[in-house]
């Protein structure tokens, strides 16, 4: 199983208007992306947000940065907003990563769990599942054809054009990031993409029957099982033990997710709910490097098999230090555990 980490490369808060806090922040998302390097972990993917909070608002330039300072480590999106983007752009950038990088880019590509990008690129909410079926469209065309002819509701046509750079790798890897819309799942079975699930609260099992029609509907078009590869992202944190873990990422875990429940309507973070959501079944993976493997491994067996896991961890205001720590005991410890 590839074991990586997923960042939306957060602002120091309370200093979201500071430029020096962010350009000290991305300094340190840097540093964070070469420790993973080190540590032999396989990918470091960077969000996409047009909020005060994060600083991932340009994440193929943030990529490109870890890109001159990494040997091995694959680099991506998590996720690209392909909704609010051209595709044509969007190709063009990870195209321009994968040459740069010696053939370590991909994408995962999805709609987005924020809104931000629809009216800041002047697109309208209500086209949200119209918007993102046509630009996938064009994104999968490109990536299979050097030169283009193509038309759609939302986006100047293409007539035989010629579209460059193209990457180094063969096809350049586009995987389907998903949340919990059965069509989605279908959707990327039915085109034979990787999918990756985002699983930040509830219990991650309860994703097993979207899995499988996933699985399914690929089976039903014609791909290949080993084609049809299944990620997991997570909210995670791994501590030397499980009480440092927790007393580490809970104050800012909670912190945040009120934060965010105040937009959403959900109500606030207790203790006793981050109880529920890091034990056996819930989908945050918090705890000592061997209780993290083991929770890995069980929710791996739940799904029916996944072939890649990603933590994420900046959304607890975790320090710098705490976060290097984290990455070198899940290369170290978490990642030799899972795959023994």
């Amino acid at each position: 199983m590839e074991i990586g980490i997923d960042s939306f490369a957060a602002a120091k808060v309370n200093h979201y208007n500071d430029s020096k806090a962010s350009a000290k922040a991305i300094a340190e998302l840097l540093e964070r992306i070469e420790m993973a390097d080190r540590s032999g972990l396989n990918f470091f993917g960077i969000g996409e947000h047009h909020r005060k909070e994060f600083l991932d608002s340009a994440p193929t330039v943030l990529l490109a940065a870890a890109a001159a300072r990494t040997n091995r480590i694959r680099l991506g999106s998590a996720v690209t907003v392909l909704s609010a983007a051209d595709p044509v752009r969007v190709f063009q950038n990870f195209a321009t990563l994968d040459l740069l990088s010696n053939g370590r880019a991909e994408m995962v590509v999805g709609r987005g769990s924020f809104i931000e990008a629809f009216p800041l690129f002047g697109y309208e909410l209500n086209d949200y599942d119209a918007l993102f079926t046509e630009k996938l469209d064009l994104l999968l065309n490109i990536q299979k054809n050097e030169t283009v002819t193509w038309s759609g509701k939302f986006r100047a046509p293409l007539h035989q054009q010629a579209i460059y750079p193209r990457p180094l790798q063969n096809p350049l890897p586009i995987w389907l990031g998903v949340g919990g819309t059965p069509a989605s799942f279908a959707r990327a079975g039915t085109l034979g993409l990787p999918l990756m699930v985002a699983v930040i609260g509830g219990e991650t099992h309860r994703f097993r029957p979207l899995i499988d029609l996933y699985r399914e509907a690929g089976r039903k078009a014609g791909h290949a099982p080993e084609q049809l590869k299944v990620g997991l992202h997570s909210l995670g944190y791994v501590g030397p033990t499980p009480e440092t873990a927790i007393a580490d990422f809970y104050p800012g875990y909670a912190e945040t997710f009120t934060r965010i429940g105040k937009e959403r309507g959900w109500p606030p973070v207790t203790k006793s709910h981050f109880d529920a959501q890091s034990g056996a079944l819930g989908a945050l993976i918090v705890g000592s490097p061997e209780e993290v493997a083991a929770k890995i491994l069980r929710h791996s067996e739940a799904l029916g098999g996944i072939s890649r896991f990603t933590f994420q961890m900046d959304n607890a205001s975790l320090s710098h230090e705490k976060l290097l720590q984290s990455i070198q005991l899940i290369g170290s410890k978490v990642a030799p555990l899972v795959n023994h």
